[in-house]
């Protein structure tokens, strides 16, 4: 009896591990694998199907965008959607020469493949250029009186190579990622020889004021100086998404002891 039993309990071991293997097996069949033949299609140039305007070309993993400053993007066809940076859209129709898909809005772009070779020119650059907001050092600076007291204030706005993207979309609905540079804003003051304060500021400094996924696309664009009176010196800093009208004003303010403290007054 204690033989049969052994027996039987080896035998239901062996059934549930294969039952194991079995099920494991099907979970690694249910990850999702890249069409090598969708992406092989989407290879070229491709404009839209009625403006015939360039949309973006496909050149190995790669999308590039007709816009210079626009990041080229790692993309892969995965389930009938097209992916790419955070980006997924839809595919309704693909073809040797065609490629329709839905953008953010739903709505169904209509792209063919280009014939005209002029339309590669507009890839000639394929390696993003940044855009400075300051292309060179940038100095203002003032004499300011406090209960008879001469003080000297000095901002210097200085670009920098820390690269911003910010995502925008063209008229197809389609995201793409622009390239800005970053600046750095220093101040300093004086009372006559004495430096009471002098410092870089960099946007980072603004994290607890701005919300972060905003803060990600800004550019520290500009400091300027406000007014004096008992509590300090008084700067505003603008923080701007490019090439929009969303900005933060930021009160940076600076104590006669050299003390810094900053708060938002606009959105």
């Amino acid at each position: 009896m204690k033989v049969r039993n052994s027996v039987f309990w080896i035998v239901m071991a062996c059934v549930f591990m294969l039952g194991c293997e079995h099920r494991g097996g099907d979970a690694v069949q249910l990850v999702p694998t890249e069409s090598k033949q969708a992406k092989a299609m989407l290879q070229g140039i491709w404009v839209d199907a009625e403006t015939e305007e360039v949309v973006f070309r496909a050149k190995g993993d790669t999308l590039y965008f007709p816009d210079s400053m626009s990041v080229q993007a790692y993309f892969q066809v995965v389930n009938d959607s097209l992916h790419y940076s955070n980006q997924s859209y839809a595919i309704v129709k693909q073809a040797a020469h065609l490629f329709w898909f839905k953008n953010n809005s739903g709505d169904v772009i209509k792209l063919k493949k280009s014939d005209n070779p002029n339309d590669a020119l507009d890839f000639l650059h394929e390696a993003p250029k940044a855009m400075a907001m300051v292309s060179e050092l940038k100095k203002t600076d003032s004499i300011v009186f406090y209960e008879r007291e001469r003080y000297h204030w000095y901002i210097a706005v200085n670009p920098t190579r820390y690269k911003v993207t910010k995502t925008s979309y063209t008229a197809d609905g389609i995201g793409v990622e622009n390239v800005y540079y970053d600046n750095i804003i220093h101040i300093s003051i004086y009372k006559g020889a004495d430096k009471l304060f002098s410092s870089d500021f960099k946007k980072q400094m603004y994290a607890n004021l701005v919300p972060s996924e905003f803060l990600s696309q800004a550019l520290l664009g500009n400091m300027q100086f406000d007014s004096v009176d008992q509590r300090g010196f008084h700067f505003n800093a603008t923080l701007c998404i490019p090439d929009g009208a969303t900005c933060y004003l930021v009160s940076t303010d600076i104590s006669f002891d050299g003390r810094l403290s900053m708060k938002l007054m606009e959105y």
